[in-house]
């Protein structure tokens, strides 16, 4: 495991992390940039921050940072410009050089034009807007005052018939009267004319009326299309007004009033000419504007499509810059001034690739001094690297959500692979189900190429990422449901006919009774003939639910046989004995002879009752086991095993504590000296032991942590080959939804005879599939089967107490959101 390899396909390694080591980098200024640019294109280094001291502000490459932190602001409010327009980015491959100066110059010319057009075009569709509004109130305002003179012009003329045609004494009298009065004395009102949002012209009009104790009269016409407001450039439906007022104090009333409900005033002639002169000159200033908006317009759309062609390149390349101004800051300057120190781990595979990267960035650097690579021996525990691919991926990331495996850690995901999809489909098995949910992840994997490039939602993102798991949950729910015999709950005779047949006629309708062994029997999966029988239900519980328990403690055997790889390949002689050894005997002392029970049980055709046999074998060890006896010695390998499993408690507990004080107490006399160890195999023991050099030992905090180890081991061990149960109940579950389903929706609506009530059952029965079997219990089986996982199996060897290996690379940037 020490050695370093090199070349350009690094080997896969799932079991255990990368190799890794501890570089140091040293290189001139002037080939800085470049040597980290071309060390992101390897992308096989995670740099350490060696100026954590420092502020962002005082550090070397601040003044870069914030340049192309501009320029990021920039190249955003490009985006969203053209997001407005319509239009998308060209996607573009090519590479092209950019000097840092030339882009910023470049973008600087692109904003401020562009800010300028978009100031005048907001500024002109304003004014748009307003004289929209303007000639509203022109057309329905001056349909009140043409209505008004119509007919105050009507009742004048009625008046001067009456007075020709009366001949009353009075009428000269009070005409005469009428002539002397003074003209100073007569109401002159005046009128204000705008436009409110219709919503609030109920409230407007009550303020008015109350604010004025009711004098003003106030007249309503309604816009028919919802008009743009000028100031908030929403369309809003909104009524004209004109309001009648007398007096100045009621006019300030009234204007405060318009303010406060944002309603829109214009001016307003009472003169019928001059109203027609103003819409004619309203309706000439609204098409000069539109022409000039949309001249305005097409530049617009130019100057983006402009910036749209370039757009992918400046910003890829203001990213990559950003990231690696960001990663000088983490170097550390030389005392000379001259050059740029560095740390950072990386795989012992990318030795060779890595200074591949250094020697030709200080080639096309033209500079006279090489840079310098070279390894470095620490203590520090390593990032944990492994390498994936799209299939290995989301169940590598199903073991990351619990934690990241420590360094050169067992890695549960190799198990992972086969084991989660198939405690899945234990609780999934329907071949009917299965083969839905293969179409429907083939039809993403079919797709594969373009929703790789598509931005999805949350939802179906995780299911795309997830494809291969998902993909593998259905395979083995078809074989599980191939096994148990059931196509959406229906059984089928696929291998060979059913091994049962009747007895006699009498139960050629029904397989309730009369049914005797004819054939040889079924070759694979559950006999047909079990579904519908009598007895189906207390047959298929006692084997899920004893295939469960098998299931569960083979999987925490596994996972104990795991503990002792890590104790052996980390050297730790005292976990072997003192960990691995009693929890081995524990378990199988108990549940591992209860699945041997169980196999005996089916082999024999045995009618021992194991939940007795279990009970009284810590109850009453010493009693005959009578007709529950499965094989000659079971009392005495009872006994024994009862011991054994006495004995392991004491023996994980004790021992440990004791020894772990002991190494303490030798390393600190001097007593362990021992011979320097390669860099490996030191980063692996300190890893395992994590007493450093100087660190006090505790011994009641280490008695403590290995009670409480040595407690959650015993209960767990009970609790865990318990929680596998969950496998029978939902697989329970699942089967007996699914033929609720058929029954009650599929063959009922088959047995009324009526094509209307038959698709409607068959469109019911194909909702609840969809949304309760394939949506709702696929969910809940993957939720438990990740609980099994998480807890039962992988609490049982994994620490997962590590820290993930982030190095810099620049195919990382295209996914980051600034």
């Amino acid at each position: 495991m020490g050695e370093v390899r090199g070349g350009c396909c690094p080997p896969m390694y799932l079991f255990r992390s990368e190799p890794m080591q501890l570089v140091q980098l040293i290189f001139p200024i002037e080939s800085a940039h470049l040597t980290v640019s071309y060390l992101g294109d390897v992308g096989l280094l995670q740099f350490k921050d060696l100026n954590v001291e420092k502020s962002p502000f005082q550090r070397t490459y601040a003044a870069q940072i914030k340049k192309c932190g501009e320029m990021a602001r920039k190249l955003r409010y490009f985006k969203e410009q053209m997001l407005k327009a319509g239009f998308c980015p060209k996607k573009s491959t090519a590479q092209v050089d950019i000097n840092l100066d030339d882009l910023e110059v470049r973008l600087g010319e692109l904003e401020a034009e562009l800010v300028e057009i978009n100031a005048n075009s907001e500024k002109l569709q304003r004014a748009h807007n307003e004289l929209v509004e303007y000639k509203l109130v022109l057309e329905k305002a001056g349909e009140f005052f043409h209505v008004a003179h119509s007919s105050a012009t009507e009742v004048q003329r009625e008046y001067e018939s009456r007075q020709i045609t009366e001949e009353s004494l009075d009428t000269p009298l009070l005409l005469e009267q009428e002539m002397l009065t003074d003209s100073s004395k007569q109401v002159k009102l005046g009128f204000i004319t705008g436009l409110v949002p219709r919503e609030k012209s109920m409230a407007f009009e009550r303020i008015i009326f109350r604010a004025t104790r009711g004098n003003v009269f106030i007249r309503h016409a309604v816009v028919e299309d919802p008009v743009t407001d000028p100031v908030s450039g929403e369309k809003i439906e909104k009524n004209v007004f004109v309001v009648f007022y007398s007096g100045e104090k009621a006019k300030n009333k009234i204007l405060k009033i318009c303010e406060a409900f944002g309603a829109n005033r214009y001016p307003f002639s009472e003169d019928l000419g001059k109203q027609a002169q103003m819409i004619t000159e309203v309706s000439g200033r609204l098409s000069e504007l539109k022409t000039t908006i949309d001249v305005g317009l097409l530049q617009r759309n130019s100057l983006l499509q402009t910036i749209g062609d370039q757009f992918e390149q400046w910003d890829l390349w203001v990213r990559k810059e950003k990231s690696v101004y960001h990663t000088l800051n983490m170097l550390s300057l030389d005392v000379t001034k001259k050059c740029l120190v560095g740390e950072g781990w990386s795989p012992s595979f990318a030795t060779k690739q890595i200074q591949h990267a250094l020697e030709r960035a200080a080639f096309d650097s033209n500079s006279q001094v090489g840079a310098i690579f070279q390894v470095l021996q620490t203590k520090e525990l390593p990032p944990t690297y492994f390498q994936t691919n799209k299939f290995t991926s989301p169940f590598q990331e199903i073991v990351d959500a619990y934690g990241v495996a420590k360094y050169q850690e067992a890695n549960p995901t190799v198990y992972t692979i086969i084991t989660f999809p198939f405690l899945f489909a234990v609780m999934f098995g329907d071949w009917g189900h299965g083969i839905c949910l293969l179409l429907a992840t083939l039809f993403l994997i079919a797709r594969e190429r373009k929703y790789s490039s598509q931005k999805l939602g949350d939802i179906m993102e995780m299911m795309f990422a997830g494809r291969y798991c998902i993909l593998m949950m259905a395979l083995f729910s078809i074989f599980t449901g191939l096994i148990y015999n059931e196509f959406f709950s229906v059984p089928f005779e696929l291998f060979a006919p059913s091994a049962y047949a009747c007895r006699d006629l009498s139960c050629r309708d029904a397989t309730t009774v009369g049914l005797i062994k004819a054939r040889p029997t079924y070759p694979f999966g559950v006999d047909p003939a079990w579904h519908g029988s009598r007895s189906e239900l207390p047959f298929l519980n006692s084997l899920k639910m004893k295939m469960s328990i098998l299931l569960g403690v083979a999987q925490m055997n596994l996972g104990i046989m795991l503990s002792y790889y890590n104790a052996k390949f980390f050297g730790n002689g005292i976990n072997t004995w003192f960990q691995f050894v009693p929890q081995i005997i524990f378990l199988n002392s108990l549940f591992g002879y209860l699945s041997i029970l169980i196999l005996v049980k089916w082999c024999t055709g045995s009618q021992a009752d194991l939940y007795h046999t279990m009970i009284y074998m810590f109850l009453s060890p010493t009693d005959e086991l009578g007709e529950n006896q499965l094989f000659v010695g079971q009392k005495t390998l009872q006994l024994v095993l009862l011991l054994l499993a006495l004995v392991a408690v004491p023996w994980m507990l004790l021992p440990k504590p004791f020894l772990l004080k002991k190494q303490h107490q030798d390393r600190h006399r001097g007593q362990s000296y021992t011979p320097l160890r390669s860099t490996e195999e030191s980063l692996q023991l300190e890893s395992n032991h994590g007493l450093h050099g100087h660190e006090e030992f505790e011994f009641s905090e280490v008695f403590v942590h290995q009670l409480i180890h040595t407690i959650e081991f015993v209960l767990g061990s009970v609790s865990n080959t318990a929680s596998y149960l969950r496998l029978w109940a939902l697989s329970l579950a699942h089967s007996e939804l699914a033929s609720v389903f058929y029954d009650k929706l599929l063959m009922l609506a088959w047995g009324y005879n009526n094509v209307v009530i038959l698709i409607v059952g068959i469109f019911i029965f194909i909702c609840a599939t969809v949304g309760v079997l394939l949506v709702m219990e696929t969910l809940s089986a993957f939720l438990h089967a990740l609980r099994l996982h998480w807890v039962e199996f992988q609490n049982k060897f994994y620490e997962g107490d590590g820290y993930k290996f982030y190095p810099f690379s620049f195919t990382l940037i295209g996914d980051e959101d600034e």
